[in-house]
């Protein structure tokens, strides 16, 4: 009885540890969610880069266009292609799965401002979700793929949206 007793309360006083339904990498990748999204409208490509597969990343976007090939960027990349007025892009409702030791997947909505081709900005919502990689001891994002939630209408493509 004892035995049972003392794995019961092991048990009991474990299962807060997991309560909030989330690994450590889980946790992670949420938090490198946020950092990325901010990194992208702060221009600091460096860490957008640094959150990046070093093997490239794979993408999809919300306007229907193909799936891009896998790209590694580099920090001036981003500089030369991400307009001025680049706008300003906020995380909502992440959630992240732990699939394997080394394999997150996450998905959120992002919303805010984005370049119209009016050199304007207009609004953009979009679903994304994204695999996130274990490469050594950094977790960091090898896909994304957006979906478009935009108010009930889709994404307009822009010229950008078609080149490799």
């Amino acid at each position: 009885m004892k035995k049972y007793l003392l794995s019961f309360l092991l048990l009991a006083t474990a299962a807060p540890a997991f309560a909030d339904g989330h690994s450590s990498a889980e946790k992670k990748v949420i938090a490198n969610v946020e950092a990325y999204w901010d990194a992208r409208n702060k221009k600091d490509f460096d860490t957008v880069v640094a959150l990046t597969s070093k093997s490239g990343m794979l993408g999809s976007n919300s306007d229907g266009s193909f799936h891009k090939p896998n790209v590694t960027q580099s920090a001036d990349d981003w500089a030369r292609t991400t307009p001025e007025n680049a706008g300003v892009i906020n995380v909502f409702g992440s959630e992240a799965h732990q699939l394997t030791n080394d394999v997150v997947y996450s998905r959120y909505y992002a919303e805010g401002l984005v370049p119209d081709s009016n050199g304007g900005l207009r609004p953009y919502r979009t679903r994304v979700t994204s695999v996130w990689v274990k490469e050594g001891m950094k977790w960091v994002v090898k896909t994304n793929h957006f979906s478009s939630a935009a108010y009930g209408g889709v994404h307009q493509t822009a010229e950008g949206d078609f080149e490799d």
